[in-house]
């Protein structure tokens, strides 16, 4: 669920935990003293599936800290904490997701404006504006987007090791996402234009990439990311779709599952429309971006072999 008023809270604990240097970080000197070690990279994420990759490209030249790891955890609600403000401050690298999904994470960068730090924005990046689908970690074009950017920002932070930093992004998109990138070309050249129905619009993303045809009201899918109430038409809308099983599977985020999409995914089933899951972050917590995500591909895989009989 995602409460609005959480955050105007997070707001104001933000600009409470570092509007003063004492709060964010003992000293201004021991900061720009973490940022300028030749130690690994500090780097802070906002959000674990971008900490993952961002770990993963960096090797032992990059020490990675997310900040939300916990699945039960709402990124578009979390309230940040003082320790959150101590590993902004000290970050010489920083990660937030961007189009107001995390923007308790911008207000933590712009209360600690570092010289030095270089600031990834993935929102910005992939030309997505407040008000977009957030959801760009689910989009294999933006993942990869992603990846080349965190490496040329290594790159810029740390050139001595600029070639050990070329060398781990090629094996992690030619090696380490094979699966990954094997499954969603599967899925595209055999089920496209498949349509399907969803929860919310986390799955839009996903669903774009693969060339599936996304039959649920756009104003649904948005009203249940956001924790608005959906309109009577569009669930009408979509209990017809079911009825008549327009839609051949349905996709559903198994941490935000409210009592409409409950009654939905009863209702699927119930007609036979092979069900599958996503979650929003990490699962389980400690997962790899790359299996957390093939784990869900080849469950879609699944359910779309199921409908379709092939």
């Amino acid at each position: 669920m995602r409460p609005a008023l959480s955050r105007r809270t997070c707001y104001a604990l933000a600009a409470v935990l570092l509007g003063s240097g004492a709060s964010a970080c003992s000293t201004k000197a021991s900061s720009q003293t973490a940022k300028s070690s030749d130690g690994p990279i500090r780097v802070v994420a906002a959000e674990n599936f971008w900490g993952s990759i961002a770990q993963q490209l960096g090797g032992s030249r990059v020490s990675v800290k997310s900040v939300i790891t916990n699945p039960n955890s709402d990124p578009h609600a979390y309230e940040p904490t003082a320790a959150d403000g101590r590993t902004v401050a000290t970050a010489r690298y920083a990660i937030v997701n961007g189009i107001g999904y995390d923007a308790w994470a911008d207000k933590l960068l712009s209360a600690n404006p570092g010289s030095d730090r270089v600031d990834l924005k993935v929102g910005d990046l992939v030309g997505i504006k407040p008000g977009g689908n957030p959801h760009r970690w689910y989009s294999p074009d933006d993942v990869h987007k992603v990846i080349e950017r965190i490496t040329a920002d290594y790159k810029k932070i740390d050139p001595g090791h600029a070639a050990y930093f070329d060398t781990r992004r090629k094996s992690f998109e030619d090696t380490t996402l094979a699966a990954y990138n094997d499954l969603m070309s599967s899925i595209r050249k055999t089920y496209a234009g498949t349509p399907i129905g969803a929860s919310e619009s986390i799955v839009t993303p996903l669903s774009d990439g693969l060339g599936l045809k996304m039959l649920t009201p756009a104003s649904f899918l948005e009203a249940i990311s956001e924790g608005t109430d959906p309109t009577a038409g569009d669930k009408a809308t979509i209990d017809r779709q079911l009825q008549d099983k327009k839609i051949k599977i349905y996709v559903y985020n198994s941490q935000n599952s409210t009592p409409d999409v409950q009654a939905q995914v009863r209702e699927a089933k119930a007609k036979g429309i092979p069900v599958a899951t996503v979650t929003e972050t990490l699962t389980p917590a400690g997962a790899s971006f790359q299996d957390w995500q093939v784990r869900q591909l080849r469950e879609l895989k699944k359910a779309l072999a199921e409908a379709m009989g092939k």
